[in-house]
């Protein structure tokens, strides 16, 4: 198994290795930016992550930021999937239909404005 010296790398890691989930589900993850950070509008105690659009980036890419309170795996996926299917609708659609049939589609589920899970 590949170390990680810091949470960024796995974070990359990890995308590269949900892409072909995200493909045999119909969708491609666009290029995206993820590095773990606190939320710029919404509360830092009680949001996990939060995308940008690629319209906000500099480099026009989606920026995905993590929370750094995140410390279990299945937690940080969980996030970072949810955070994956607003880049792949270029937060678009918000937790609205579009977003929600992303995320069921990938293997998401509950309710999609508290926090989608992976199915077990």
């Amino acid at each position: 198994m590949k170390q990680h010296s810091v949470r960024e790398s796995w974070l990359e890691d990890a995308v590269r290795h949900l892409e072909p989930v995200f493909s045999k589900a119909g969708y491609a993850i666009p290029p995206v930016r993820v590095s773990c950070g606190f939320p710029a509008s919404s509360s830092p105690r009680t949001t996990r992550g939060q995308c940008w659009p690629r319209e906000r980036s500099g480099g026009g890419v989606n920026e995905i930021f993590i929370s750094p309170k995140l410390d279990d795996p299945v937690q940080l996926l969980d996030t970072l999937v949810h955070e994956l299917c607003h880049a792949v609708d270029d937060c678009f659609s918000g937790h609205g239909e579009d977003f929600k049939g992303i995320a069921m589609t990938v293997g998401l589920e509950g309710p999609a404005r508290r926090r989608m899970l992976l199915k077990s």
